[in-house]
C-alpha cells in the first residue's frame, strides 16, 4: 500500500502534523476530524464505510 501525503498542513495533534489530504493506492482521503481515544485506544466503530483513521486518531474520509 503506497501513500502520499498532501505538503498542506491544517494543524497538528499529539505532536503530529495533520495533512489536509492523504492518498493510498490512488484513493484520495480528506482530514474530518478526531477520533474518540481512551486508554485502550480508538475504537473502529466510529468509522464510516468511506472512512480511514491513522494511528494517532486522525479520521480521513473518501473524497469523490
Amino acid at each position: 500500500m503506497s501513500k502520499n501525503i498532501d505538503p498542506t498542513i491544517i494543524g497538528s495533534h499529539l505532536g503530529k502534523p495533520i495533512h489536509k489530504t492523504i492518498e493510498s493506492d490512488g484513493t484520495v482521503f480528506q482530514y474530518d476530524r478526531l477520533a474518540e481515544c481512551d486508554n485502550d485506544g480508538c475504537p473502529l466503530d466510529q468509522l464510516n464505510k468511506d472512512e480511514v483513521m491513522l494511528k494517532a486518531g486522525l479520521i480521513y474520509k473518501k473524497t469523490g
